[in-house]
């Protein structure tokens, strides 16, 4: 079985896909992670976004790896972990355009596919359900408020001792939202048959058991 969930910044989605992953025992996917990776790697080699040609080059030599250690997921960019580094701010950031980039989605849509092939998978990012895993047997789509999901990445970031203001995170979200719903290729949008959740007023575990019992209903 093959879950997609999809949906904008801050909604929750990695959170709640590795719950539920975890539940199941389903293997969890985290394809952002792969787009902050490519990210990674071109800000270390201070290659612009506005640079496709040089950005598709660079893909052709570069090798990202999911494994997991301990049953816990790395993430490793031509060979060295850096499942850490990707989630400073800065990455975060550039993750929103570069995976803009046709090029870039294409690659990583060739792994994440590959990857769900092999086993009970759930994956989660902004075109699963559209694009990475249209057959996908069930989708969800969750979101949320803009302030209530700055307010979670500002809480998150704060708690690993990086400094970054609520306006900031809170326009950096919003421009998120705006590239990835706008972007030509493979855009953020909740495709016809996903299930829409609204996590606002909700906690990890109410989400967690509301999607978990449609999932256990549609196994049945």
């Amino acid at each position: 079985m093959k879950i997609a969930i999809d949906g904008p910044a801050g909604a929750g989605k990695s959170t709640i896909a590795k719950k539920l992953a975890g539940e199941l025992g389903f293997v969890y996917l985290d394809t952002g992670a792969m787009y902050r990776a490519v990210a990674l790697k071109m800000l270390n080699l201070q290659i612009e976004p506005t640079d496709s040609k040089r950005v598709e080059e660079t893909l052709e030599k570069t090798a990202i790896e999911i494994r997991y250690e301990n049953g816990v997921q790395k993430v490793f960019l031509d060979g060295w972990d850096v499942s850490e580094k990707i989630r400073e701010h800065a990455v975060s950031k550039a993750a929103s355009d570069f995976s803009a980039l046709s090029c870039v989605r294409i690659k990583m849509v060739e792994l994440q596919r590959e990857l769900a092939e092999k086993r009970n998978t759930i994956l989660d990012g902004r075109d699963i359900g559209t694009f990475v895993l249209p057959n996908a047997e069930i989708k969800f789509f969750l979101t949320a408020s803009v302030d209530e999901r700055a307010k979670r990445r500002h809480a998150e970031l704060s708690a690993k001792g990086m400094n970054c203001s609520f306006e900031e995170i809170k326009r950096d979200i919003e421009q998120r939202d705006y590239n990835d719903s706008h972007r030509e290729f493979a855009p953020l949008k909740k495709a016809d048959d996903a299930i829409t959740v609204d996590t606002t007023s909700m906690s990890i575990e109410q989400v967690a058991a509301h999607m978990l019992a449609i999932v256990r209903k549609k196994e049945a």
